[in-house]
Formats: structure tokens, sequence, C-alpha cells
């Protein structure tokens, strides 16, 4: 496994055509608006994985990444993919989809629990220990420690092994249309989310 590390944008044509990629990102906070997006992760699910770092004074203007994201052809794997749709869609002005959600898919099929966090999951669907000691770690710095590039590469190193497993069960479960339903309203929650709904369910009765 390598990680890759890039500035603003990716290389012209870095992942093979129509393959899925697992995307993830990095902000300065939990507030999209406020917190600026500072690295983007990708994985086509061959081994590497890719950083691309946005500086504090960014225009964000990274042509072949957008591309990618904003790829119809491409599926894109996130967990707890509303977030990360919101700040690429402030930031860099694409929709990252079309969208899975292991997040979701987690919640859909590991009824027998609480804990859907990306942790909980590479060790139960995978038999992998992520560390999230860099998750709070200040990522606008000058430069990415080691660790905090190891940290991230590993949000997306596993995502295609759990969308292996997690489809399985949600075959078996009978809830694969009802997964893909809410993967494909992701984007316009993220929408809602950017537009002032972050918390109110617009669906509820009151």
């Amino acid at each position: 496994m390598t990680v890759h590390f890039h500035e603003e944008d990716i290389p012209e044509g870095l992942f093979a055509p129509g393959a899925s990629i697992a995307v993830d990102t990095e902000t300065m906070g939990l507030i999209t608006p406020r917190d600026r997006l500072c690295v983007v992760q990708l994985s086509d699910g061959s081994g590497d994985e890719h950083l691309v770092r946005f500086g504090p004074r960014s225009a964000y203007d990274a042509p072949n990444l957008r591309m990618l994201l904003a790829d119809p052809e491409r599926l894109k794997l996130y967990h707890f993919a509303r977030f990360d749709l919101a700040a690429i869609r402030f930031y860099l002005g694409v929709t990252a989809g079309p969208v899975y959600c292991t997040k979701i898919a987690s919640r859909l099929v590991r009824t027998y629990t609480d804990r859907h966090g990306l942790k909980d999951l590479a060790r139960e669907l995978v038999g992998v220990e992520i560390s999230k000691q860099q998750q709070s770690s200040d990522w606008g710095g000058p430069e990415l420690s080691e660790p905090q590039r190891e940290y991230a590469a590993s949000d997306v190193r596993y995502l295609h092994a759990m969308k292996t497993e997690l489809d399985k069960r949600l075959e078996r479960e009978g809830r694969t249309d009802l997964a893909q339903a809410c993967f494909d309203f992701l984007p316009a929650r993220a929408e809602l989310d950017l537009a002032g709904w972050p918390e109110t369910d617009i669906f509820a009765h009151i």
C-alpha cells in the first residue's frame, strides 16, 4: 500500500475509467461554510490511496478532481456521505455522486448495535483495527504529519471491502432497494444542510 500526496488537484487520468472511488474529506471543523475543506482522500480499492491537500487561500480550482467526483458513471463510496457531500459541494462546486454510504448501510443491517462508526465497521467487517487518534488534529497546517497522512488514508482504504460485506447483508435482509433509495436522497440531504435545515426533519408532522 502506498499513500500518494497531491497539492490542489490530482493528475489527469489517475484512475481507470468507471472504477468506483472511495472518498473522504478532512476539514477544519464540522460547520461547512466556516470550516474550510483541507484534504480530500481517494482510493479505487487497488491498495493505494491518494490525498489531495488544499491550502488556506485555495481557490479550489481542481478540474481533474472535480471531473472525477462529478462523473455520473463512477460510484462514490463514503462513510457518512452526508457530511462529505456537503463539503465537496460547498468548496468544489460539484455533486459527488452517485453515492454509497457505509454508515447508512450499516444502520440498515447492523440493527443489533448502535455502533456504526468507521472503526467499528472495520473491526467487524474486515477484521482491521483503525486508529482514530488524528481525527481531531489540525488539518490546515503547513505540513501533514505521517500519522495524519496514515489516518486520512485509512478512512478510504477499506470502504470497498466494507461495501462487499454490507451488500451481502442488505441482500440477505431484503433491504437493498431501501438502501439505494437512501443513497439517492443523500445529495439532497446535503443541500438541505447547506441551505439551513441541518437538524430539521422536513418530513416530520410537527
